[in-house]
């Protein structure tokens, strides 16, 4: 999950979805944010109750692998999101879509209400994925934290990329090298953020998946088929900051590939769509295999 939220164009909650723990990881976020909530209101005991409740078998570890995938990938996934957009894109663009036809195949039913809902959504982030801001110079301290809120909510969302997000307004270049710098300060700043998006989010998408299912999983394929917008190869791949950090290539611009252009992309697309419904079907297993 920490790699693909390294990405802009794809989300750790995509890769939840794939390995088929994307309710437990929402139901585990929002106990948390709700033992944060019972401590804000001054309530030690209950706090403590709620956070010895809490599963920390599948939060400590998954916790620890995404912050060392985001600390030791960062560098690395953004020279070559640099160096290869169309054939990164080409790869992340087979991900996703493998994993819109995981997401479908988890509605417990299917109406004509439900497929025009899903294809809205597509078409609305479609849209507004075609608006992107160029980098922001010397961000303030509530700018840091905001972008933190922010882009967390959009990361364990499948589809919606936080590191797209950032991109979107502005700040992508500024937290990439707070990662890369270990600039202490800013990163307190992103991470109270993450805890306060995570908190107040958490619960209502989880609300949303115990209530209202079949329609937020309509949303999320809507999201997933609209934002591959941004994974589309060609002409520039899900775009990048430059080497000066000083500018944006678009990632949101639509072409044809060139003659010769199509074949390295789309392999790694058919390749990564394989290894997600490979994943996907391995995880289906082992989680019956726990409920037995």
């Amino acid at each position: 999950m920490g790699a693909a939220d390294v990405v802009p164009g794809v989300s750790g909650g995509t890769i939840a979805l794939v390995l088929g723990i994307y309710q437990h990881l929402i139901d585990s976020i929002r106990d948390a944010g709700r033992a944060l909530g019972t401590l804000l209101k001054g309530d030690i005991r209950g706090f403590w109750n709620r956070i010895v409740a809490l599963d920390f078998v599948f939060l400590v570890p998954l916790g620890v692998g995404i912050l060392v995938a985001v600390a030791s990938l960062a560098s690395v996934i953004e020279t070559q999101l640099r160096d290869n957009p169309e054939n990164m894109a080409g790869l992340f663009f087979g991900l996703v879509a493998a994993s819109v036809v995981i997401a479908l195949g988890l509605l417990t039913e299917r109406t004509r209400w439900l497929y025009a809902f899903m294809a809205a959504v597509a078409v609305i982030v479609f849209l507004l994925l075609g608006f992107q801001s160029g980098p922001i110079s010397d961000p303030s301290p509530l700018v840091f934290l905001g972008a933190g809120a922010l882009a967390i909510c959009a990361m364990i969302l499948p589809g919606i990329s936080g590191s797209f997000i950032l991109l979107m307004i502005g700040m992508y270049s500024a937290v990439i090298q707070t990662v890369n710098d270990r600039e202490i300060g800013n990163a307190a700043l992103i991470g109270v953020g993450v805890v306060i998006g995570l908190a107040l989010f958490s619960s209502v998408l989880g609300w949303l998946m115990d209530h209202r299912f079949n329609t937020i999983m309509a949303a999320l394929v809507g999201l997933m088929v609209g934002s591959l917008r941004v994974l589309w190869p060609w002409p520039n791949g899900v775009g990048v900051i430059s080497e000066d950090q000083s500018e944006v290539s678009d990632g949101t611009g639509l072409d044809w590939p060139a003659s010769g252009e199509w074949f390295q992309p789309t392999a790694l697309a058919v390749v990564a769509a394989i290894i997600v419904l490979v994943i996907a079907r391995i995880g289906a297993r082992y989680a019956h295999h726990s409920d037995g």
